[in-house]
């Protein structure tokens, strides 16, 4: 058996090799259709577009992504071809949560905003959604949700966060086609439509948010500030968007060490139970360091700014910084 990996993906190979006769780690953005033609199994991020030109005449029976995304997965393609596929829902729900409370907590802290006065507007309410909800409640917010695929009454539609919501955070999948496509959600007259000067945080699709509108909205008034961990175009972005935005981080909303373990764990048993082999074992993501000191701050366990700094300082490095992302957990082992 033979296994291809995205080799920026942690902690999954020690395993994969128990599992496989050959394991073969490859930069994800590079997997070419030759490097695949002979393997039975292929491991990837959102790096790799996994569709025909890639997979025809492979002898590939199974493709897993260690994300919560799909976009780049071309279904129709696979399911054509025989070809199982399996997605990590989920996996770094708590990592995208603890990011938006970090952010949360400084706009409280450096942009003078009062949490339990303010009202925070959530658009999409599954896995990350949910969680982000559970933040907002423990931060004392008024919270507004829009979700219309889940058919909650208590649900508002987009209109209203438009009209009442203080910030608004996207936490839904990009869609293209149907009556609720995602794709520039967030537009022009998007933003026109707001009636507050909101915050605006996007940890969901880049595509989600027109990021030439909101440069406009940003420049214009019309928002008030912006959190942004997603961009059109990655790796390549608006640096002159980068520059003006309050965090601006490389697409690494998700990228706690447990989110990361969580994934592997999804793809190992995925993989088992396709291939009928015997389990290794779960992934355990590393401990923080012995010196580590946490007061119950959050923000001593993940501090965005880090993350944004390094970015608008180094804004073609964006790949770069994901790749060779620092330690980072969602809580403190004691």
């Amino acid at each position: 058996m033979k296994i291809i990996v995205d080799n920026k993906i942690p902690y999954i190979q020690e395993k994969l090799h128990l599992l496989a006769d050959e394991v073969v780690a490859l930069n994800g953005a590079a997997i070419s259709a030759a490097d695949v033609r002979d393997a039975d199994a292929l491991i990837v991020r959102t790096r790799t577009r996994c569709d025909e030109s890639l997979l025809k005449d492979s002898k590939v029976q199974f493709v897993a992504t260690a994300t919560i995304g799909f976009d780049h997965i071309d279904a129709d393609y696979l399911k054509r071809a025989g070809i199982a596929w399996t997605s990590c829902p989920g996996c770094n729900a708590a990592s995208v949560a603890q990011y938006v409370e970090s952010s949360l907590l400084l706009l409280q802290q450096e942009r003078g905003v009062s949490l339990p006065q303010s009202t925070i507007g959530i658009v999409g309410c599954g896995h990350v959604g949910s969680k982000v909800k559970t933040v907002a409640e423990r931060l004392g917010m008024r919270i507004l949700i829009c979700d219309p695929l889940l058919g909650n009454p208590d649900f508002v539609p987009l209109s209203v966060i438009e009209q009442d919501a203080d910030i608004i955070t996207f936490h839904v999948p990009l869609t293209r086609e149907g009556n609720y496509a995602t794709w520039h959600m967030a537009d022009e007259s998007f933003f026109h439509r707001l009636h507050k000067t909101p915050y605006i945080i996007n940890t969901s699709r880049g595509e989600v948010v027109d990021n030439t509108a909101l440069l406009t909205a940003l420049l214009q008034g019309k928002v008030r500030d912006t959190v942004i961990d997603v961009w059109e175009g990655e790796p390549h972005l608006n640096e002159e968007l980068l520059r003006c935005v309050f965090i601006g981080t490389p697409h690494i909303a998700g990228y706690s060490a447990d989110g990361k373990a969580n994934a592997d764990n999804m793809v190992i048993d995925a993989l088992c139970q396709h291939f009928g082999l015997p389990h290794p074992g779960k992934v355990q993501p590393p401990k923080l360091p012995a010196g580590f000191q946490y007061t119950g701050n959050p923000l001593e366990l993940y501090h965005p700014m880090r993350d944004s700094e390094a970015l608008k300082a180094n804004p073609t490095k964006f790949e770069d910084l994901r790749n060779h992302y620092p330690l980072r957990r969602e809580y403190f082992d004691v």
